[in-house]
């Protein structure tokens, strides 16, 4: 599927179904997992993963969510995906705001890095295609190149922004391998060398995008500052994937790992080149500190979306748990539940703030509000969140019986009676439970709760962004300061000091 000037549309068929997905990923890449050279299509530890992104691939051709999941591409008539559409109308914004609560909905929020959350990256990236231009012509044609390629291949993306925990407290010049760099430039392209860590669903990806980690904005050595995009499928680029969470071997239920487990990778690039038409950006800094939250822009936005139903799901599961062993109406688990509702409203108002905020951006879309204080509160209520879950649940997090326990004879009527629940069986109540255990306790769940704590950045940075970046402090400072004034001035008023004889 690769594509060169203006041979994007070779081959473009539109949207995936789920078979023509899992077909594409079909090639060389070079993917590894505990210490085996993998292919992803056929290994159980891919399976649940790649089935259940294959059910949300299908949707996108379903009759109940087609027209609400993708648009008529103008270049080729093809259905294409509303994750690629750049809005430049509220009706389009909103368009794009339904196919992403979509994906998410019927996702559970359990994948952050859902193919929708990386297609709005390279949206951004096409919008801020002319203050790329403005560094190098070329680079604004790759940009918008790219953009078309993959809305017309519906192309599924990871991203890699994060460098390897080597040695931090060093520098570039101390430890040059502590981020990925240029070590060849040739007429035709670049060669680079080193790691990036975490990219998210990266093994089930067709692309990795490339772009300047926000940790090293001040980086002073042009050749650690480029932005580019390759196939996964690219020689001398491995992927080392960590422990799968899936691999399960006994009867327990685990209906979110076995599906939702996305998988994270490092991506060791070993002397990798890198062709000209795919470099977006190269040796700025200033351009790549400005331009990391403009591409940003609408991945942060359907990001919260995630989250919200994620949270959702958390409130769903805490509520069923609660009425099955009888605490519902016990006052301090109301007031846990109201708490976790709470923040559940709280991100849907947010969420309908940023939709009534868009602000036109110089690439000539419609962008969402700025989510830096939802990203913060996000990091920041997380973990509380898993706590109310642990809280209501109580001890019965630790204690459940298996699917084999279930249907064995002999335990099954102790089981019955000594394990069911208020108003309901055994079965559902070990099932919702071990469901719990996963969102909270066990590793599937920590993965997830150390996601949501980093991965819209550092919230120290994002809290001191969002307050020097407040549009409103301004106003507000000046409002105290007329306070302190006008005080100043009545209490002079009404005891004016007397002159001195």
């Amino acid at each position: 599927m690769e594509y060169r000037h203006n041979l994007h549309m070779h081959k473009a068929a539109g949207v995936h179904s789920g078979a023509s997905f899992v077909a594409s990923l079909g090639d060389e890449r070079e993917v590894w997992y505990d210490g085996q050279r993998v292919d992803v299509r056929t290994h159980p530890a891919f399976a649940g993963v790649l089935r259940e992104l294959g059910r949300l691939y299908d949707l996108q051709h379903s009759d109940a969510h087609h027209k609400d999941m993708t648009w008529t591409s103008p270049q080729t008539g093809h259905p294409v995906s509303l994750s690629y559409l750049a809005p430049s109308t509220p009706a389009q914004f909103a368009a794009k705001t339904r196919n992403s609560h979509l994906w998410m909905e019927h996702s559970h929020g359990q994948l952050p890095r859902i193919p929708d959350f990386v297609a709005n990256v390279v949206v951004g990236l096409y919008d801020y295609r002319h203050e790329l231009g403005k560094v190098d012509p070329q680079f604004a044609r790759n940009a918008e190149n790219y953009y078309l390629y993959c809305r017309e291949h519906d192309i599924a993306l990871t991203h890699a922004i994060g460098d390897p925990q080597i040695d931090r407290s060093a520098s570039l010049a101390e430890h040059p391998d502590n981020a990925l760099r240029i070590v060849e430039r040739r007429a035709d392209g670049v060669v680079v060398r080193g790691a990036k860590q975490l990219a998210t669903l990266a093994p089930y990806c067709h692309e990795v995008m490339v772009y300047l980690s926000p940790a090293f904005f001040m980086r002073s050595a042009p050749e650690y500052v480029i932005w580019f995009a390759l196939p996964i499928a690219t020689p001398n680029l491995r992927l080392m994937c960590r422990e799968s969470q899936t691999e399960h071997r006994n009867s327990f239920r685990h209906d979110l790992s076995s599906r939702y487990d996305e998988q994270d990778a490092m991506l060791f690039f070993d002397d990798v080149f890198i062709p000209n038409h795919r470099i977006f950006l190269l040796d700025d800094c200033q351009a790549a500190a400005a331009g990391f939250a403009r591409i940003s822009a609408w991945a942060l936005y359907v990001g919260q979306i995630r989250f919200y139903h994620r949270l959702r799901t958390f409130l769903g599961v805490a509520a069923l748990a609660s009425k099955a062993i009888g605490v519902k109406d016990f006052r301090e688990i109301g007031d846990q539940l109201g708490e976790l509702t709470s923040y559940v409203e709280m991100v849907r108002l947010a969420i309908v703030g940023l939709q009534n905020e868009l602000r036109p951006t110089s690439g000539g879309h419609l962008a969402p509000g700025v989510t830096l204080a939802l990203d913060a509160f996000a990091a920041q209520v997380s973990a509380r969140v898993a706590q109310i879950v642990r809280v209501v649940c109580g001890s019965g997090l630790v204690m459940q019986p298996s699917e084999a326990d279930l249907a064995n004879p002999v335990l099954r009527p102790l089981l019955e009676r000594y394990m069911g629940g208020k108003d309901v069986d055994v079965v559902f109540k070990s099932r919702l439970f071990r469901l719990a255990t996963e969102l909270v306790s066990d590793r599937y769940g920590m993965r997830q709760e150390l996601y949501e704590m980093w991965n819209r950045g550092d919230i120290v940075r994002n809290r001191i962004a969002l307050f020097e970046s407040y549009p409103g402090r301004a106003g507000i400072e000046a409002n105290i300061v007329a306070l302190l004034d006008g005080a100043s001035a009545a209490l002079q008023a009404a005891h004016p000091v007397p002159e001195s004889t």
